[in-house]
């Protein structure tokens, strides 16, 4: 009698053990692009004006999306963002409706005191393939974005450029222009599209539900996130060109 006991704990020890051991599969962490600003005296503090509807449809929940972009902001390694409902106080207090100019935009950026202010559109929207267009420029104010790490002269930098002019020009931005501008048009029938989703759905569903990452396509709700994360991600990967000089190699 002692025996079976002893083999019936026994038993349950092993199946908890091994409920404990197989636990699920292995988490993996959802790629992320860090912002390419040198932080060393904090993150870079951004503010994202809602987006205009350009799309032509009527049913478009603009605020929502404004909501996911800001979302996908915050999401950046070295940026915050300011919630969507301050830059609304702040701008009725300036008696802005809309942001036309990029005067405007930097008056903005000073009254809420950001260093930069996105401001873009909804260009295309569809809820059934699904599709999303999205128009984002980044207007900073002068210097509180630009790199600092060839601020002072490095003989040995220097001696690796073919011309001098890659290494004074430090990511500068003529007066007016935004810092960076993207835009983007993501659709759910495309295989370009597709591959993005399942490339960024990585760490961030469980493959182990019956849709995996095409519950992205799936829903709108869910499909917007996904947009709005990569057109932020591709305006990060523009800030890394301008500030590494190959905006203006490329224009050389």
């Amino acid at each position: 009698m002692k025996s079976a006991h002893t083999m019936l704990v026994g038993t349950l020890l092993a199946v908890l053990l091994g409920g404990c051991a197989s636990s699920g599969p292995e988490l993996v962490a959802p790629r992320v692009i860090p912002a390419p600003y040198d932080t060393a005296r904090g993150d870079v503090l951004w503010a994202v004006v809602p987006l205009r509807n350009d799309s032509g449809a009527s049913f478009v929940d603009a605020m929502d999306v404004s909501d996911q972009v800001v979302a996908a902001c915050e999401s950046v390694p070295g940026v915050r963002c300011m919630p969507i409902n301050r830059t609304i106080a702040a701008m009725r207090a300036l008696e802005m409706s809309s942001l036309d100019s990029p005067d405007e935009a930097k008056r903005l950026a000073r009254e809420m005191g950001v260093d930069a202010v996105v401001v873009g559109s909804i260009t295309a929207w569809d809820p059934y393939t699904p599709t999303l267009g999205i128009s984002l420029a980044l207007y900073a104010l002068p210097g509180a974005m630009d790199s600092t790490r060839l601020a002072s002269i490095d003989s040995r930098w220097l001696t690796y450029q073919p011309t001098d002019y890659r290494y004074f020009t430090n990511g500068a931005v003529a007066e007016g222009d935004p810092s960076s501008a993207v835009s983007e048009l993501y659709d759910g029938d495309s295989d370009q599209t597709l591959m993005e989703v399942r490339s960024w759905a990585v760490g961030r569903h469980d493959p182990a539900t019956a849709l995996g990452w095409r519950r992205y396509v799936a829903s709108m709700v869910l499909f917007t996130k996904f947009a709005a994360h990569g057109a932020v991600d591709r305006l990060i990967q523009h800030e890394w060109i301008r500030l590494s000089g190959g905006a203006e190699v490329a224009q050389g």
